[in-house]
Parts: structure tokens; sequence; C-alpha cells
């Protein structure tokens, strides 16, 4: 199996996976930029505003999982 075919595997079964993590990853750092252009604050803030996102993360899809784990 080619390189490519790897690729290809694994993107077709994590595909919805892949675009809530994308889609998560966008949203978070517009809404970092628009904030801080807004408040032109410092740059370590800023970089924490970033980091927080990592956490921010892994909370809102722990909780998500959470939820449907209760409905069920």
């Amino acid at each position: 199996m080619s390189i490519v075919d790897t690729i290809t595997d694994h993107v077709r079964e994590h595909r919805s996976g892949m675009f809530s993590d994308l889609l998560f990853a966008v949203v978070w750092v517009t809404i970092v930029e628009l904030f801080f252009n807004f408040v032109d604050g410092p740059q370590w803030a800023y970089y924490m505003f970033m980091l927080a996102g990592i956490v921010a993360y892994f909370g809102f899809f722990w909780s998500l999982e959470l939820a449907k784990n209760q409905q069920q």
C-alpha cells in the first residue's frame, strides 16, 4: 500500500472528526484575532489566549462526549 493510499484511508475514516477539529481551530483563532484587534492587548496575552484554545478544545469535545453518553 502506498503512502497516498494510506493517507486516503485515514481521511475517509476520520473525515467528520478532522472537519470538526479544523472548524474549532478556525473559529477559535478568528475570535482571538478579532478580540485582540479590538482591544490591542499585550503580545503575551495574545499567545496565552491562543494556548488556551488547546484547553478549550479538549474541554469542549470531552463535554460533548459526556453529553452524548448521558443521552444514551
